[in-house]
């Protein structure tokens, strides 16, 4: 294991310098292109008769669990790195913007992917059950727009369209994760759950996940107001962020919102870590460069990854199918409510256009496809969550700073909400 560790860390490096040098996407979006093109070309070459390469790298990702790596290793790091950067005091204006996306609006997204897939699959030959239909919504519809922040950012974007998107995205992983563990138990039980255990799944798994942030975040401010030391303040960060984790799998709550709660705290009373801003500003410094690094090894593994997938045509079709449902399931969730009930937004007209198309997916759905037991669903599951991914991270990703500009325009971009 720390071989492979060694050789993804040195292809993301590499990858990483590439990109900066020649390629000028996005960080996390241009090593996943030269990871996934490096697959494919490995794929090419192995149906020319030079396998060696190609049977390395199968054998190599399959010692990776992905699963394990992101969901008890990255995950509760990155998490925890993109709430302190939040601005809290502007969340706190929109937090039930965001709740009412990250909640209601993952909830309508599964829904929607899910009864719709059940409809068209049949079509492209390739039937799923509605139980894996539902789970295949419920992990795909979280949305993960690390790399799609710094775009909006740059395009000008309003500083509130900016906040509900990357707020959405902190909270929907762990409505996201808790509504996959329901359906998946449907699936695995063979009915639907009743009314009063889906509820007490996600009043235990989402509430104690709130509520043991709350108390974790109070503790670490507590005790990192008391030091100013930076190195012992970077410490005692990293320790509650990895520690405070391990306790929500524990105690079986959600680790993702616990640690986003922590993230915030933290931000929110950041200005008093110490006397002077030097321990801030080791602590920013570490939390940055952490995430970045992070971002670039994950994004790398998910490029890797594409040769565990099944390219057979019928699979590939219903992939195509799974990115339209899903982008349409998108669009419905986020554009309804901001259409019809705008005043409860208060965001610029046209807004859920670049909220839509900037709700990347990313490697919380593959973790989770690639959790599945192994079956055939599982096998087409984890292709149509490849397909919607890559499509996500290469065409919206790429593609989101024009649509914001286009949408809401440069003087528009920049006025501030009145709300």
């Amino acid at each position: 294991m720390p071989d492979i560790a060694v050789i993804c860390l040195v292809v993301t490096a590499l990858a990483a310098w590439f990109n900066a040098r020649f390629v000028h996407l996005p960080n996390t979006i241009g090593v996943m292109v030269i990871a996934m093109l490096l697959s494919l070309a490995l794929l090419g070459a192995n149906a020319l008769g030079f396998s060696e390469w190609y049977q390395y790298e199968r054998s190599l990702m399959k010692e990776v669990d992905f699963t394990e790596v992101l969901m008890n290793g990255m995950l509760s790091l990155l998490l925890f790195a993109s709430a302190l950067h939040v601005d809290v005091s502007l969340l706190k204006r929109y937090r039930w913007q965001v709740a009412r996306l990250a909640f209601l609006g993952t909830l309508v997204s599964t829904l929607i992917v899910g009864f719709v897939l059940y409809w068209a699959l049949p079509l492209v030959g390739m039937p799923l059950s509605l139980g894996y239909c539902l789970v295949f919504g419920a992990l795909i519809s979280p949305t993960d727009p690390i790399a799609v922040t710094g775009i909006l950012k740059s395009a000008g974007a309003p500083e509130n369209v900016n906040l509900v998107v990357s707020g959405e995205s902190l909270f929907n992983d762990g409505v996201g994760v808790v509504l996959f563990t329901l359906m998946l138990g449907m699936v695995a039980h063979h009915q639907a759950p009743t009314a009063q255990d889906a509820l007490w799944l996600l009043l235990r798994e989402a509430g104690g996940g709130l509520l043991l942030g709350a108390v974790l975040g109070a503790v670490l401010v507590a005790l990192l107001r008391s030091v100013d030391e930076p190195s012992v303040k970077v410490m005692l960060t990293l320790a509650g962020v990895l520690g405070g984790y391990a306790l929500a799998n524990r105690l079986h709550v959600s680790g993702p919102l616990a640690m986003v709660v922590v993230g915030l705290a933290v931000a929110y009373r950041g200005q008093h870590l110490a006397k002077n801003n030097l321990g801030r500003r080791y602590v920013d410094v570490f939390w940055s460069l952490l995430d970045e690094i992070l971002n670039a090894v994950l994004f790398v593994l998910i490029g890797l990854e594409i040769v565990l997938v099944e390219l057979d045509s019928a699979y590939l079709r219903a992939g195509l199918v799974a990115v339209f449902v899903a982008l349409g399931a998108r669009m419905f969730a986020v554009g309804v409510p901001l259409t019809l009930f705008p005043h409860w937004f208060h965001l610029p007209k046209g807004a859920w256009k670049v909220l839509a198309w900037g709700g990347l997916r990313g490697g919380i759905s593959v973790a989770l496809a690639l959790s599945l037991p192994a079956s055939a669903e599982r096998n087409l599951l984890l292709t149509m969550t490849y397909a919607v991914v890559v499509f996500s991270i290469l065409v919206q990703g790429t593609t989101i700073g024009r649509v914001t500009r286009r949408v809401l325009g440069t003087s528009e971009a920049k006025a501030d909400d009145a709300a």
